[in-house]
C-alpha cells in the first residue's frame, strides 16, 4: 500500500469522530442509526479497523455527508466547494468549511433562537476555539463568564475551560468557528500604524 493511501485511511477515523461529536451524536445513537455496533464505530474512530464500503455507505450518509469528503479523496480538477450540513438534533446546523485532516478546522454554525434563562450544559476538552459572530447574538459562557457577542465580535479561548454556545430570544445567531488541537491558536496580524503627517 503506497504512503499517500495509508495517510488517507489512517484519516478515516479522526474524520468520523470530528463529524460525529459536532453532530453531538453518541456512539449508542449513531449505531442505532447505522446499523453499525458502537464498539465498532469505536474501534473505527480511534484507528484500531480500517472501514469498509459497507460501513462508509451507512456512516456518510448518517453524517450528510460525501464518500469523497469521508475519506478525503483527491481533488478531480472541479474547483467548486461542496458544503455539506450537519442538522443535530436541537435543530443546530453545523457546516464544515474545510475537509483537510488535522489542523486548524473551520465550520460556520447556525443556531436557532434560544432562551434567555436557558441552563446551558457546559463541556470541556482539549482544544482551541475562536469564534466569530456574524448574525445575531451569541450568549458565549466560558467558565465564570456569562458573555453576550454581537456581529463582528469574536472570542478565543483554550476548550479545556468549561464552554457553551447558544443563541438569545432575540433570534437564530450565525457564527464561524476555528477549531484547533491544543496549542494551535488562530493568529491575528494587524497592519502597523502608519505615522501622522502634519
Amino acid at each position: 500500500m503506497n504512503d499517500g493511501l495509508e495517510r488517507t485511511l489512517d484519516a478515516v477515523g479522526p474524520r468520523l469522530k470530528r463529524l460525529r461529536q459536532a453532530r453531538e451524536v453518541t456512539l449508542t445513537d449513531l449505531a442505532a442509526e447505522t446499523g453499525i455496533s458502537a464498539s465498532t464505530l469505536s474501534r473505527l474512530e480511534a484507528g484500531l479497523r480500517r472501514p469498509t464500503l459497507e460501513q462508509l455507505l451507512p456512516l456518510a450518509r448518517a453524517h450528510g455527508v460525501t464518500l469523497d469528503e469521508l475519506v478525503d479523496a483527491p481533488p478531480t480538477g472541479d474547483p467548486r466547494v461542496n458544503l455539506r450540513p450537519l442538522v443535530c438534533k436541537d435543530g443546530s446546523t453545523v457546516l464544515p468549511l474545510t475537509r483537510r485532516p488535522g489542523g486548524i478546522q473551520a465550520y460556520k454554525f447556525i443556531l436557532p433562537t434560544g432562551s434567555d434563562d436557558r441552563e446551558p450544559e457546559v463541556r470541556s476538552h482539549e482544544g482551541f476555539d475562536w469564534a466569530y459572530v456574524l448574525n445575531g447574538t451569541l450568549r458565549l459562557v466560558l467558565g465564570e463568564h456569562d458573555l453576550r457577542l454581537k456581529p463582528g465580535e469574536a472570542a478565543e479561548f483554550d476548550t479545556r475551560t468549561p464552554h457553551w454556545f447558544g443563541a438569545t430570544s432575540a433570534g437564530p445567531v450565525e457564527f464561524l468557528s476555528l477549531i484547533g488541537k491544543q496549542g494551535e491558536r488562530a493568529h491575528v496580524r494587524v497592519a502597523p500604524k502608519r505615522p501622522q503627517t502634519e
